[in-house]
């Protein structure tokens, strides 16, 4: 059983009848699910991921009021649910806010990942805090949230990034792309430096996959799910296949890796056309970088080096 699916069943058998016995008068200002740090909670967990930080556990979200009025009381409820479930051990924790599973304040939660009690407040936040830290506070499932707040902030991040931001930060991945994949790359393997050819090639495959979210509006993950979640975009998610290939396939020749690069490349310019980011300008992305940054409505942040890595 996946992780997400094992803890909303332990929710359902044993924390929902807790919290209805023990805090009757509180259910309707608790918030519960699984999201955060871990394979689990992308959905990406196999058996390999249960030989560390995986268990049964799931959260629970309540506001900084209501921590000091019964936190404790249930932080010590959820500690004494079954220690094990379904054969999967529930890790130790010590008190509120340690660990990934148990109590939380919502502030707390979202501090972890944003610095702030909720959503990031400024466009230098949104563009300088990593995207993981953003795709981390949303994945998951939020299993019950009658007060609605941890979701109305989940929503915040979800769906609140500037687009002057968006298009800074696609600007930034489309020379990435330009300089390692369309340029870099060919001029590795013609000085005959097959070691630097390879970086450029990985480096222009994770600003590929990164620039695949920034076109759905999502928020990439850490990298070593990074063309996993891809995989499931709806725009152009088919083409992480290409970037696969790129990376795991040693028997295509240099000269289709180079068509790969190009391919890919041209998908993306077309879609920043479809998306009236850019004119068209031919094959090579760099002029669609410029595009795009040009059209960023706040002075500071046009103004800003168009690379941003």
């Amino acid at each position: 059983m996946a992780g997400i699916e094992l803890a909303q069943a332990f929710w359902e058998e044993h924390g929902k009848p807790m919290l209805k016995e023990k805090f009757p008068q509180y259910t309707d200002r608790i918030a519960v699910g699984l999201v955060g740090h871990g394979s689990e909670c992308f959905g990406f967990d196999d058996e390999v991921s249960q030989d560390h930080d995986f268990d049964a556990g799931f959260c629970l979200w309540i506001t900084d009021e209501d921590e000091r009025e019964f936190g404790f009381k249930l932080f010590r409820a959820y500690s004494k649910l079954p220690q094990e479930f379904r054969g999967i051990k529930l890790q130790k924790s010590s008190a509120l806010g340690s660990g990934a599973k148990g109590v939380h304040t919502i502030s707390e939660f979202y501090r972890t990942y944003t610095g702030y009690s909720g959503a990031p407040e400024t466009w230098q936040d949104w563009l300088y805090t990593p995207s993981h830290y953003f795709a981390e506070a949303t994945n998951g499932k939020v299993f019950a949230d009658p007060l609605g707040e941890f979701t109305r902030i989940r929503n915040e991040i979800l769906n609140g990034m500037p687009e002057d931001v968006r298009l800074k930060k696609i600007a930034s991945k489309a020379i990435a792309m330009a300089q390692s994949g369309q340029y870099n790359f060919k001029r590795c393997l013609q000085h005959g430096d097959r070691g630097a050819a390879m970086l450029a090639l990985a480096r222009f495959a994770e600003q590929g996959a990164e620039m695949l979210f920034l076109l759905n509006r999502a928020h990439a993950p850490y990298y070593k799910w990074l063309l996993r979640a891809a995989e499931r975009l709806p725009i152009l998610g088919e083409e992480t296949l290409a970037l696969r290939t790129l990376l795991t396939d040693s028997q295509i020749s240099d000269e289709n890796k180079i068509n790969l690069v190009e391919d890919f490349c041209f998908n993306i310019e077309n879609e920043l056309v479809n998306q009236s980011l850019s004119p068209a300008f031919g094959d090579y992305l760099e002029p669609y970088a410029f595009a795009v940054n040009d059209k960023i409505k706040n002075s500071e942040i046009r103004n800003l080096h168009i690379v941003q890595d």
